[in-house]
């Protein structure tokens, strides 16, 4: 498991419960009005607020998957 790139540890910096992960520190994802998005495809300004991405790798059946991108909720 993987939040913005780095390996993160089970028990540690995250838990696994009811099919979900939960994680000890707070995770936001980044939310792009349409101006705020206009502005960044002129680039006339860029994205510069708080955006954890969460990324999963796993095997089913001996075949490794990723899950990429997972999204955040509260």
């Amino acid at each position: 498991m993987y939040l913005n790139g780095v390996a993160q540890s089970e028990g540690v910096e995250y838990l696994v419960a009811d099919g979900e992960l939960h994680f000890t520190a707070r995770l936001e994802h980044e939310k792009v009005g349409r101006g705020r998005w206009t502005s960044m495809f002129l680039g006339i300004a860029g994205s510069y607020g708080k955006d954890d991405s969460v990324d999963v790798i796993y095997e089913v059946a001996g075949e490794r998957r990723i899950a990429a991108k997972l999204r955040i909720t509260p």
